[in-house]
């Protein structure tokens, strides 16, 4: 009898939940079903609204989130006439065409209102209606721009059709619309689908290993197709972790500074808590959950940049490891000697013996080389060599000219590498700027003395400041960033000053290949070192 009554219990109060979460799907099959039934008299019949529906969608993701621009009509007419002649065969006049797309678009923002759902509420006995749009417009400077909407996003997740490697960034783009809406506890439900991504591919590394283990041609190609997959989006998604990071602390003084105005208003009150206060209250307790949330996300992140870097540690020792078993000889003289001897048979003696005296090498001459012979200059004939004056080139430089040249640009390259992950995420340690640089430049780089001399050189200050380094060097290091560094390299970091100290754990790094001269295969270990940015 209990259990029948949390079932009727779950099935009341569950109810509108499910049809809220449903919703997102309803456009879908309305426009799907409706778009060409009555249009023209069903002359576009055998075109798919479904198919033009996500194609439509994907469009606005890629516009709004990847180039990161709101589109205008005129931008959705020529992607869709585009789709129509490519994929359909539209062969229609330009007039009717344009009406056709026209009509799609209509379709597809509903004439501007909103998709309206209705279904029945056991909890309050009656019906009610969920509203639900797929595309937002605004206008600006007299123009009308058109986004995807946090609905429309969350559909298209939902049907599987983004690639792997694009699911973290669009969904970032749906965490930040659910932000810019306070929808605080949506935005919970889509960072726990990034942390779900960021576990998956952390899961998917051993996947990749166990794969080696067992087949190292079918494991090279998952490798391969892992680090593909965590490279297109490592850039891309620290941007985006950032910019969500600094929405959600903008909210929270927000909340905070409405809550703290809303206590002092209600000084005098004796019966109860205002409503008003009530909402604030639980607007900050989630947003406060939307911010441990995110905390987690990025320390997720920062594990699998780690990961990532084991596993191309790990993928090379096995790959090499293989390679070198494939390297056996293909005869092996001394064991067939010892197999004869077990035999006692020295008749097998041949086997070996007769290939040896098999090569037969006939030595002819070629009829060619008589021309060559009759065409042959004599030495009386030859001419003298033309001797010019060689002229000065005033850009000649030196051997240790060039390697000057060489280092200061390696230390630059370096250096510009080092801000720039700073002006992403404000604090840095060794380890993570080794995982980000191997990841850009592959495990080559610990095969370059450069690096090391970059960390020894940079090691020799505390504290750097960009305006300081531009009007004034003071170590060969600062001289040679400065003199290789870009104008716009300089314009953007600037203004960028930061600290650095040392941590207590060793940092062992890869071994050095046969390419690094005169340095021995050991592996080499260097004290972790931590940079923080300076603010303000």
């Amino acid at each position: 009898m209990a259990l029948k009554h949390v079932m009727i219990n779950d099935i009341i109060s569950e109810h509108s939940a499910r049809m809220q979460n449903l919703k997102k799907y309803y456009p879908f099959f309305v426009l799907n079903e409706t778009t060409f039934s009555q249009y023209k008299e069903g002359k576009y019949g055998f075109l798919d609204m479904g198919y033009i529906t996500m194609a439509s969608l994907r469009f606005l993701i890629n516009e709004n989130n990847f180039h990161e621009k709101d589109i205008t009509y005129e931008e959705y007419e020529s992607f869709m006439s585009e789709l129509l002649h490519r994929d359909f065969n539209l062969d229609e006049p330009k007039d009717e065409e344009k009406q056709l797309i026209l009509h799609i678009f209509d379709k597809l923002k509903n004439d501007g209102r909103a998709f309206e759902f209705k279904f029945y509420n056991p909890d309050t006995k009656s019906s009610q209606i969920a509203r639900v749009k797929l595309i937002d417009s605004r206008i600006e400077n007299g123009q009308v721009l058109y986004t995807i909407t946090a609905e429309g996003i969350e559909f298209y997740l939902d049907t599987k059709e983004v690639k792997d490697e694009s699911k973290i960034n669009v969904s970032q783009l749906l965490l930040e619309k659910m932000i810019t809406s306070n929808n605080f506890k949506g935005g919970i439900d889509v960072v726990k689908r990034i942390n779900a991504q960021v576990t998956k591919l952390k899961a998917e590394k051993e996947n990749v290993l166990k794969l080696l283990g067992m087949d190292i041609f079918e494991g090279n190609k998952a490798y391969t197709e892992y680090m593909d997959t965590i490279a297109k989006w490592f850039s891309e998604e620290q941007k985006l972790f950032a910019k969500n990071k600094a929405l959600v602390d903008k909210a929270i003084k927000k909340a905070e500074f409405e809550n703290n105005q809303s206590v002092d208003s209600s000084q005098g009150i004796t019966d109860g808590q205002p409503p008003a206060k009530l909402l604030r209250s639980k607007a900050l307790e989630e947003i406060s959950s939307l911010e441990n949330e995110l905390k987690k996300t990025i320390y997720n992140h920062s594990q699998l940049i780690a990961e990532t870097v084991e596993l191309s540690q790990l993928a090379d020792k096995i790959i090499g490891q293989a390679k070198l078993r494939k390297l056996r000889p293909v005869f092996d003289f001394r064991q067939s000697l010892v197999n004869i001897m077990k035999q006692d048979n020295p008749a097998l003696m041949a086997h070996v013996i007769m290939p040896l005296f098999a090569p037969r090498i006939e030595k002819t001459f070629s009829i060619k080389s008589i021309d060559n012979m009759l065409t042959l200059k004599s030495e009386e004939k030859a001419t003298g060599e033309k001797v010019e004056k060689a002229s000065l080139d005033l850009d000649f430089k030196y051997e240790d000219e060039i390697l000057d040249e060489k280092i200061s640009h390696n230390f630059a390259m370096l250096f510009v590498q080092l801000l720039d992950q700073l002006k992403k995420w404000n604090k840095l340690s060794l380890k993570e700027y080794n995982g980000i640089l191997e990841i850009k430049f592959t495990k080559d780089i610990y095969e370059n003395r450069d690096y090391y001399a970059f960390l020894v050189h940079l090691a020799g200050k505390r504290e750097y400041s960009m305006k300081q380094m531009l009007l004034k060097q003071d170590t060969m290091l600062e001289e040679m960033v400065i003199s290789h560094m870009t104008e716009e390299e300089k314009s953007e970091y600037g203004d960028m000053e930061f600290v650095l100290s040392f941590g207590a754990d060793e940092i062992e790094l890869g071994a050095l290949g046969d390419n690094a001269q005169e340095m021995t295969s050991d592996r080499f270990v260097v004290t972790d070192m931590y940079f923080e940015r300076r603010l303000g």
